[in-house]
């Protein structure tokens, strides 16, 4: 009854084992795909702020307090990324459950 919601209703019956197996994959593949990219989300945030910071020892005073306020600036940036990273998650998350309860129903 789990593989029979994989396979549109009129699929042509030699196609059947192609589709659920495609359904399949691609059922596994969405929470994969999502922690792949809130991953390279945060990685790509603390790259950036560690970037920014390398050349920190060997400025001025003056250009240091200019590299602070701009990494000041990439810290409120990570916070709303990081806002907007849990509103997708959460969102996404409740999206895939909701289509499984929905297709276990069936």
């Amino acid at each position: 009854m789990f593989l029979a919601h994989l396979a549109p209703l009129g699929t042509p019956k030699p196609l059947i084992p192609f589709m659920v197996l495609i359904e399949l994959v691609r059922s596994l593949m969405r929470p994969l795909t999502l922690a792949v990219r809130l991953a390279a989300n945060i990685v790509a945030g603390h790259l950036l702020l560690v970037l920014a910071r390398g050349p920190m020892p060997g400025l001025g005073v003056g250009a240091l307090l200019v590299v602070l306020r701009g990494l000041s600036a990439l810290v409120v940036l990570e916070l709303g990324v990081a806002f907007i990273q849990s509103y997708v998650f959460i969102r996404l998350t409740s999206l895939y459950v909701g289509e499984v309860q929905a297709n276990n129903l069936v």
